[in-house]
């Protein structure tokens, strides 16, 4: 489905700054972390995020550009936290990635050697995540409205018909043409559904069904409960002033035929259904649920039971599935292959999603086996690692020239949580066709610690203000990137610029399905 010109200059517009900024010059964006001197006090950190050991050891990282693999996560893959290493085809000019030197080499990893590529801004690779999607966008279908529910329109939506399609009563009562008091005869009167009654007389009543078709020339409506019924003179008077056209529905109020209801790209709700039902549509033109696969990577993970033998609980599998679902797509059960490369190159090679997901083994270390297959099968990096934490070694590959796009998340859970919102979910979006909501912003009340040069995702909730204060949002403590305590409790995800947030400042928030 084509897309807008507004999103297309607006991708324009993100890529252009991205461009413009290289991650260590400087920048409004891009300065030395706070100290006491300059900035406010450190945040609290019963309702502030405060650095993780891990967190520190980034930051380590970051300044000497150099990073192994790290120690297992508590609750995800192992293979997270490093520096992203390098792949084939990995092209600085097509990803728009920028770099402060040379690229470092770093330790033989997996089958083949692999060498440190440029980083992708966090804006600028969101921007080249929606433009993959619209290079794979999907022809759109036909479903009956039963089906229909949780797709995109690929078609706008017109109505077929005026709405009402003739003027009806928005009331029970009694409809009467002219001034009262009014003449009534016998009978149930008009119900919804009936074919009307065809003319009213001047000076005349007939009881009216909430619904039903007003008679020709009928002028009001009065409700059962404003009238004063004489049934033995069969007289109907009114108890209060009756103005002409009161609790009458009249013919188009909601909308007249081929009046364009809903634009292309809107998500089909319970009420769209109603709505298009209304208009006189018993199908509608959708764009396809993206399908999806999931491949959970690492020998050291569990999918039952406790954490034993230095083995640990798969936390990514059970919540990548509802999570990509609840964005559109449809997505098959996931798929633990382990630390098997031609299981991975298998499955990378035979797939008939439209997106795959793979989470670990994006990282240098001696099992990570995700940039070396990539290489080896000739797949395009779009994006090789971002400038965001936690989750830098996420990627963005498309796996042929007209094939399925690869977005591989790292293994720290909250890492890879990072890599969703930052290239899986931007991607299914426009894959599916979906208009891309206004981004919002929020206060905080108190500093919020930033990265040097890197933007952080921080999980927040949502405080309502009392008296003078206005309503914010607070980060979680629990934000280390092996972490999901924080996401578990969170309405959102703030983007905290590089050098952090001042008290007062505002920061844009990245919804959660379930906020």
């Amino acid at each position: 489905m084509a897309s807008s010109a507004e999103d297309e200059r607006a991708v324009e517009q993100a890529l252009a700054l991205a461009n413009r900024v290289p991650p260590h010059e400087s920048s409004p964006y891009d300065h030395s972390p706070p100290d006491s001197s300059r900035h406010a006090p450190s945040p609290s950190p019963s309702i502030e995020d405060r650095a993780q050991p891990s967190d520190r050891a980034d930051r380590a990282d970051r300044a000497d550009r150099s990073s192994g693999p790290t120690p297992p996560a508590a609750s995800g893959s192992a293979k997270s936290g490093s520096a992203p290493s390098g792949s084939a085809k990995s092209d600085s000019a097509k990803s728009g990635s920028v770099t402060s030197g040379p690229a470092e080499s770093v330790p033989e990893s997996g089958p083949a050697a692999v060498h440190r590529p440029p980083v992708t801004h966090w804006e600028q690779a969101r921007a080249l995540a929606v433009r993959a999607g619209r290079r794979s966008s999907l022809p759109a279908i036909r479903l009956p409205l039963d089906s229909s529910l949780g797709h995109v329109l690929a078609e706008g939506l017109a109505a077929l018909t005026d709405l009402p399609s003739f003027d009806t009563s928005a009331m029970d009562g009694w409809a009467v043409t002219g001034p009262g008091p009014w003449r009534f005869g016998g009978g149930s009167g008009l119900l919804a559904g009936d074919g009307g009654l065809g003319r009213l007389p001047d000076g005349e009543a007939v009881r009216i069904a909430t619904g039903a078709r007003i008679p020709t020339e009928a002028t009001a409506v009065i409700r059962s409960e404003h009238a004063a019924v004489d049934e033995a003179k069969e007289m109907l008077h009114a108890r209060h002033t009756v103005v002409p056209g009161q609790d009458i529905r009249p013919r188009a109020q909601e909308c007249r035929t081929g009046e364009q209801l809903l634009a292309p790209g809107t998500l089909v709700t319970p009420a769209v259904l109603g709505l298009a039902a209304a208009a006189g549509y018993d199908a509608l033109v959708v764009v396809p649920r993206p399908r999806v696969e999931v491949l959970v990577l690492g020998d050291e993970l569990l999918t039952s039971g406790l954490p034993h033998g230095g083995r640990i609980r798969d936390a990514l599998g059970p919540m990548l599935g509802p999570w990509l679902r609840a964005a559109g797509a449809d997505v098959a059960d996931p798929r633990c292959l382990g630390d098997d490369p031609e299981a991975l190159r298998r499955a990378l090679t035979t797939t008939e999603a439209e997106l795959v997901v793979t989470t670990g083994g994006t990282a240098a270390g001696p099992v990570d086996h995700v940039h070396p297959i990539l290489s080896g099968i000739g797949a395009d990096m779009v994006v090789d690692g971002v400038a965001v934490r936690p989750g830098h070694p996420m990627l963005l590959a498309r796996l042929a020239p007209d094939g399925p796009c690869l977005v591989g998340l790292p293994g720290n859970p909250l890492a890879a949580v990072s890599g969703l919102l930052t290239l899986a979910l931007p991607l299914l979006g426009s894959l599916a066709g979906r208009v891309a909501q206004e981004p919002y912003r929020a206060l905080v009340h108190d500093a919020v610690q930033g990265h040097p040069h890197d933007t952080r995702l921080v999980p927040v909730v949502h405080r309502a203000g009392r008296g003078e204060t206005r309503d914010h949002v607070v980060p979680l403590r629990y934000n280390g990137p092996a972490m999901l305590r924080g996401i578990a409790t969170a309405d959102g995800m703030a983007v905290v610029p590089p050098g952090g947030l001042r008290p007062g400042a505002e920061v844009e928030i990245l919804d959660l399905p379930w906020a």
